[in-house]
């Protein structure tokens, strides 16, 4: 493969195990940040009196849509500024997008959540443009799964873990507080979802605060810049004058955008699941925590796995019939059990995102920074299938599980013929 990045030869090894730390690090913020929006759709949906669920899924909708909006403006944006200082001015996004939820609380305003989210997004754009190249060329391309697998321990960590923080400190006592707001009136009830919002406002502006200090730490931090200019040597004999020239590439933007769609609704949609079928908020809060549980189960088994015992490939074959027989399960099955197949879900997908991402961009030479961005806008199947979903179950012809079942079966489908066919397709014209 052509590798997205090269660390100059002149960098100790100390310094690039510094790198993977730091690395590290801010894949625990993305997990921190976007597993938050379990906890917010449900919280949302109560205090802005969101009258349907197509309405609460916004939250995703705008969360990821930023990604489609800014994934390739994200590249030239590091051209400029440098790998070290796009990630410090992420985090500063980022922050500014925290803290955007102090005036939206205090004015119960879904609009300006929905803001604060998208500016919270663009940031993380900005964060993940730039470290995914550490993480790919750290090492040999046939590892480079294993090694997204680690960082994605630091993710999925993160993510369970948020929910958790989060639904302690705004869903506390959250189905007496539902019932006590839905049985008052005029200004009781104003009063009641007036105190509930402020509760979001506190761990807001401490995020903010770390994400800041985090940003001063990248700033004056060690980690190195790379050259990421591509060896024009190895582009002499290529006749592709276009990256979409690359079906493989193509139609791995396409498998990432149905990936991320699945994960997000095994991951933020599956409390919506279970408060369908009459569990309260007080239970449905930890849905999401064990889905990440099980997807951190899956980047182990990455880890140990990979390249050593099976091929990215395979690994993303062998997901791609999970995903298909768990999501078949969950529809056949009702209650717990079927929360269970969903969870299982988070096992299924661990290994998804580090065998699309390398598989896509492998080959690419100097397309490789515009392919990594067109990737990088395939996060935005976190926007719209969670919405699809919000959509198909509020039809009565439909209903909540048949819903999921069509907005997740036919994804896993896609995503097993990316792993079969998929990624070879067009890559003998190299």
């Amino acid at each position: 493969m052509s590798q997205t990045v090269a660390i100059p030869a002149a960098i100790p090894t100390r310094r690039g195990g510094n790198a993977i730390v730091i690395i590290g690090i801010l894949f625990f913020i993305f997990g921190f940040t976007t597993w938050l929006n379990s906890t917010l759709i449900p919280f949302l949906k109560l205090t802005c009196q969101l009258t349907n669920d197509l309405q609460a899924f916004l939250v995703t909708t705008a969360f990821y849509m930023s990604y489609f909006v800014l994934g390739i403006p994200s590249s030239f944006i590091l051209k400029k500024t440098g790998f070290k200082n796009g990630m410090a001015w992420g985090l500063v996004v980022m922050a500014l997008g925290s803290l955007i939820f102090i005036p939206a609380a205090q004015a119960r305003s879904f609009p300006l959540f929905l803001l604060g989210l998208f500016v919270q997004g663009s940031g993380l754009t900005l964060l993940q443009t730039a470290s995914n190249p550490y993480a790919t060329i750290l090492g040999p391309i046939e590892s480079a799964a294993k090694r997204i697998s680690i960082l994605g321990v630091c993710n999925k960590t993160a993510g369970a873990i948020s929910p958790l923080i989060l639904g302690a400190l705004v869903l506390k006592g959250a189905d007496a507080l539902e019932a006590k707001i839905n049985a008052a009136t005029g200004a009781t009830k104003d009063q009641l979802l007036d105190e509930m919002a402020a509760r979001i406002i506190s761990p807001y502006i401490i995020m903010a605060l770390v994400l800041i200090g985090l940003a001063v730490a990248i700033r004056l931090s060690s980690l190195p810049e790379i050259d990421a200019e591509e060896d024009a040597s190895a582009e002499k004999n290529n006749p592709r004058t276009s990256v979409l020239q690359y079906p493989y590439l193509v139609l791995g933007v396409i498998c990432l955008f149905l990936y991320v769609g699945v994960e997000v609704m095994a991951g933020d949609a599956i409390g919506m699941y279970g408060r369908s079928m009459g569990m309260g908020l007080a239970t449905t809060r930890y849905f999401t925590t064990f889905t990440l549980l099980a997807m951190l189960l899956g980047y182990i088994t990455g880890i140990f796995t990979i390249p050593k015992y099976m091929s990215q490939q395979t690994g993303l074959k062998i997901s791609a019939i999970a995903g298909i027989a768990f999501t078949i399960c969950a529809q056949l099955t009702h209650g717990y059990i079927a929360i269970t197949f969903i969870t299982l879900l988070g096992l299924a997908n661990a290994l998804m995102w580090p065998a699309i991402w390398p598989l896509a961009i492998d080959g690419l030479g100097k397309f490789t920074k515009i392919g990594s961005g067109l990737l990088i806008m395939g996060i935005a199947g976190g926007a719209l299938i969670p919405l699809l979903y919000g959509k198909l179950k509020g039809s009565p012809s439909i209903g909540n599980s048949l819903a999921f079942f069509i907005c997740t079966f036919p994804c896993y489908l896609y995503i097993l013929y990316y792993s079969i066919f998929g990624y070879k397709v067009g890559r003998s014209k190299q």
